[in-house]
């Protein structure tokens, strides 16, 4: 399991309750800021209709035709103004999210904490201001890393006629910057070609823009239940995706279905009620959190990340198997596994993610779908279910 998503936002948004709910780990909860130190690791899932819904029978590794691939959520510790500087727990924070390949940014939409996460009346704080703040802060981890040596860094480029990019990439990899980020930053800043002539507000710059290009992130408008419908609309306006959410709902309903009070699957608009042992007091509130979600479609957890992995990563779903015919491996499990890749990965890019030896012996591909052979550069497509047939043995 390689792919990472980080929980980030300033402390008592709600993070810890999204990622309990996403991921039914035991953590802390609790009404004030920094109950979150360590960063919490967890495994959540995105969902998507498993392809054996287009067989006769189920694989065995769905849940009703609906698959979850597992993917590491981290819950990071909240973060306040000057984070980069080491205010708060910011340079735990900073450092943990190295490792997202996404971030999902938990807001208090209703406005019932201020800047740095107190709790204050509902309504009292504009959630929009606290978008900008973590992007700041974000892009100022990454310009204090670079600019600790960028004199001597810039003067030995010129001198020894190293790369650029991968100078900098070099200085960055500690926050997750691998040399495609830079070369892409780069290339939209259109910064001056002499990169001595570089001053501070060049590098902010740049390295805002490598932040927008490693980081990218989608916007959690959490306690959509409590908040104000000016701070949701307006979050909703935002030239970003937004996706409203009540981790306080989902988290309620996972944990009323780990108990066998209802039938719930992540992601659903609704549930069954499958105990009869529930006091009035609980049906209602069951109640209420049913006319939640049928009112916005689910909690919206779910889809926060299926979104932060399907569109902002822009990934697909491959299912690799041995038998075109049956959808098999060779112990006859049906459609045992389940790779997430870059939208555009070609078959022969599977084969390497299946094993680097079938990857280097790859001689073509099977569309099981549709039985037809596939090259090395063929594209595939999401729902793909394939053969790679290869030298290995």
């Amino acid at each position: 399991m390689s792919m990472t998503i980080g929980l980030a936002g300033k402390p008592n948004a709600g993070k810890s309750t999204f990622f309990k709910a996403a991921t039914m780990a035991d953590v802390d909860i609790a009404n004030y800021p920094f109950t979150t130190i360590n960063a919490n690791k967890g495994v959540s899932y995105v969902r998507s209709e498993c392809p054996c819904l287009e067989k006769e029978k189920r694989c065995g590794q769905c849940v009703e035709g609906i698959r979850y691939i597992p993917i590491e959520l981290i819950d990071v510790a909240g973060l306040v103004p000057d984070a980069h500087m080491g205010r708060g727990l910011g340079n735990t924070f900073l450092d943990e999210l190295r490792q997202a390949q996404a971030i999902i940014h938990v807001i208090d939409a209703s406005g019932g904490t201020d800047i740095e996460g107190n709790p204050v009346d509902l309504g009292n704080h504009d959630p929009l201001d606290d978008i900008d703040f973590l992007n700041r802060e974000l892009t100022m981890w990454m310009f204090s890393i670079l600019k600790r040596s960028w004199t001597k860094l810039a003067r030995k480029i010129q001198a020894e006629g190293l790369s650029l990019e991968a100078i900098i990439a070099d200085q960055l990899a500690g926050a997750g910057v691998d040399e495609y980020h830079v070369i892409c930053a780069l290339t939209d800043c259109k910064l001056d070609k002499n990169h001595i002539k570089w001053e501070d507000e060049d590098l902010v710059i740049l390295c805002d823009m490598i932040r927008t290009i490693s980081k990218p992130m989608i916007i959690a408008a959490n306690k959509m239940d409590v908040a104000p419908d000016k701070y949701v609309s307006g979050l909703m306006d935002l030239d970003q995706m937004v996706v409203p959410t009540s981790a306080a709902a989902e988290l309620a309903l996972r944990s009323a279905s780990k108990g066998g009070a209802i039938k719930y699957d992540p992601g659903d608009d609704d549930f069954a009620i499958t105990s009869e042992e529930l006091s009035a007091a609980q049906i209602k509130g069951l109640e209420n959190v049913r006319s939640l979600i049928q009112k916005t479609g689910g909690t919206g957890i779910q889809e926060c990340i299926n979104k932060a992995v399907f569109e902002v990563l822009d990934l697909i779903i491959v299912y690799p198997v041995e038998d075109e015919a049956k959808w098999t491996d060779k112990n006859d499990r049906m459609l045992p596994d389940a790779f997430l890749m870059k939208k555009g990965s070609t078959a022969h890019d599977l084969a390497y993610k299946v094993h680097s030896d079938i990857g280097d012996s790859f001689l073509y591909a099977v569309n099981a779908k549709t039985k037809m052979r596939l090259g090395e550069k063929h594209e595939l497509e999401n729902g793909d279910v394939v053969k790679i047939v290869s030298t290995a043995k």
